[in-house]
């Protein structure tokens, strides 16, 4: 039997991992960055990195629970009325079905006909798929993508945080700002890769919004070290 991998199957955890590590990287290499140009002590600037890491992945996991959980409440209650439709309007809403195939390219005989088969195979699968665009891969699922989310801003989160223990001189700054757009532009390759999206421009967009995130936190620090 032959079976096709198609990207759209993984995009709700996908895009959950890709959100957390770059995030991860990104807030986690600016805090760095910019205690480290206000001229804190490495103690403090791992104290800040590690406090990052763990309030980060906690608001990620949240965050992602609740706005997910928040899709999946919305297609409970439109499977609900759908279900309810099927259930008492059954004549009505073969004949949507079939305007709906009409509206894709198909006669009015073979409209009826689909749509004839289709719900005498899964009435409320057929509209789900076809009337409202849910899917089974498309589902809100909660609990995968908050897990997904803290999990990948964790390690993310984690890679700026080993330069700082092997550089701890006065280029820290620097050195986990150029670190970190390496480890953008890794990232933009792997998720360019799993959704089969072109690398080049995936690459471009994380590393340029990265870029600007550390200078601008350079700048603050170094402004506060200024004024002390």
């Amino acid at each position: 039997m032959h079976r096709e991998t198609h990207a759209v199957e993984r995009i709700g955890w996908l895009r959950a991992a890709i959100l957390g590590a770059n995030d991860g990287i990104v807030s986690t290499a600016s805090l760095i960055a910019g205690v480290a140009a206000a001229g804190a002590a490495q103690a403090s600037i791992l104290v800040t990195g590690v406090a990052g890491l763990v309030a980060g992945a906690m608001s990620m996991a949240a965050g992602e629970y609740v706005s997910v959980s928040s899709q999946g409440d919305a297609e409970k209650a439109d499977i609900a009325r759908e279900r309810h439709e099927l259930k008492t309007q059954p004549e009505f809403e073969l004949e949507e079905l079939t305007q709906i195939y009409e509206g894709r390219g198909l006669d009015r005989a073979l409209a009826e006909e689909v749509a004839q088969a289709l719900t005498a195979h899964n009435a409320l699968d057929s509209h789900l798929r076809d009337e409202l665009g849910l899917s089974r891969e498309m589902r809100a699922r909660p609990v995968q993508a908050a897990a997904a989310s803290a999990a990948s801003f964790s390690i993310g989160a984690a890679l700026p945080l080993l330069v700082v223990l092997l550089d701890a001189g006065r280029s820290l700054p620097w050195t986990v700002s150029a670190a970190s757009l390496v480890f953008l532009a890794v990232l933009g390759v792997l998720g360019a890769w799993a959704g089969n999206a072109p690398i080049a421009r995936a690459v471009l967009r994380v590393s340029f919004w990265g870029a600007f995130a550390m200078a601008a936190t350079i700048a603050i620090g170094s402004l506060f070290e200024a004024a002390g």
